[in-house]
């Protein structure tokens, strides 16, 4: 019996699962665009993880100050389903390139 082959989008994403790490900071950058928003995600990429403290990189001053002020919707949508030892405990926004 022979298989056919499968096209490379059904295969990536159950290749992507068995191969990323299995850390909070993957998990959060899995899950940015849905709690953040698109366009907010176009903008800003989680990059650092520490200790439960996700680093957010933003494309300038103006929208690290904007998800500030945001921070504790986003934080509460990160949150949403995650079990007690993975929740993420606080967001900072940066200013990066």
């Amino acid at each position: 019996m022979s298989r056919r082959p499968r096209p490379l989008a059904e295969s990536l994403p159950q290749l992507k699962a068995r191969l990323a790490p299995r850390t909070l900071l993957a998990e959060v950058q899995d899950e940015w665009q849905a709690a953040a928003g698109p366009a907010v995600a176009r903008q800003c990429e989680p990059v650092s993880e520490k200790a439960g403290v996700v680093s957010v990189r933003c494309s300038s001053g103006v929208w690290a100050a904007e998800l500030s002020m945001m921070s504790a919707q986003v934080l509460e949508r990160l949150n949403e389903a995650r079990p007690a030892g993975r929740k993420v405990r606080e967001i900072r926004f940066v200013v990066g390139g």
